[in-house]
């Protein structure tokens, strides 16, 4: 009787931040050549959208053999439920998605852009892997929302992502005020992101909301060619008039 396979380890992916950008950054710029060639070695896959990592599996190949061909990749979404409400807080039982692993595969997690269960969904899986003593290795790559605190100006030693704001105005402009109390008060800086074609109705919201004495940072397009990051108190963004973010993808951090 042969022995039972050892489980696989589940590797945490990092993909570019361009994702739905045009032109895209070279691959090579923003993935280290250790996590290219880690990420090329696995077959089995979980992902946010099997589209855009059957994409990012192309651009991989273009610089790495993939360990099998594209159309033999064992690629698994995560359920789409989880992409709106979140996979943190239970609702989610992810053991069925760990198979793989549990038979000596290693497998690779992937989102859209930047670090997944960062700011995406696939926590549920890290915890399920976890609990079955499985090793979870990040690899390196780009998060958006540290490289937009660093290069804010704002607390880099006590902040918090809140994620979206609501996109109703009234409970959009309460949630502001709320954040806004909170950074000045126990100065802790947010972070919170939009889809990018909702990108200027929240700069409009929040110059509209935010004292003037409040720093208000936008880094936009961070890793590609067009990035932008900008800083300043709201004061002086109203009187520069509307920021020219467009539809790139933008972190927002307000603080003091």
């Amino acid at each position: 009787m042969s022995a039972p396979a050892l489980p696989g380890t589940l590797y945490l992916v990092p993909a570019p931040l361009d994702f739905g950008c045009t032109p895209q950054a070279p691959l090579t710029e923003v993935l280290p050549q250790a996590t290219m060639v880690r990420a090329a070695a696995l077959s089995h896959w979980v992902c946010e959208n099997a589209k855009s990592c059957r994409a990012y599996l192309k651009r991989l190949a273009e610089h790495q053999a993939l360990a099998c061909p594209l159309q033999m990749q064992s690629i698994t979404e995560l359920p789409h439920a989880v992409h709106k409400k979140g996979d943190h807080v239970g609702g989610f039982d992810a053991r069925a998605l760990l198979a793989p692993l549990l038979q000596g595969h290693d497998l690779g997690l992937v989102s859209e852009a930047g670090m997944p269960a960062v700011a995406d969904p696939g926590s549920a899986l890290v915890r399920a892997a976890h609990d079955a003593g499985i090793s979870v290795v990040p690899l390196v790559g780009p998060v958006s929302l540290l490289l937009a605190l660093a290069a804010s100006g704002l607390n880099g030693q006590n902040f918090a992502f809140v994620g979206y704001l609501p996109q109703q105005a009234e409970a959009r402009a309460q949630r502001i005020r709320q954040l806004e109390s909170l950074a000045l008060r126990q100065g802790q800086t947010q972070l919170f992101i939009e889809t990018p074609y909702r990108n200027a109705a929240l700069w409009q919201a929040l110059v509209q909301q935010l004292q003037g004495s409040t720093r208000l940072a936008l880094a936009s397009g961070l890793t590609l060619a067009q990035a932008r990051v900008r800083s300043m108190p709201v004061a002086a963004w109203r009187s520069q008039g509307a920021a020219d973010i467009g539809r790139l993808p933008t972190v927002f951090a307000i603080g003091a």
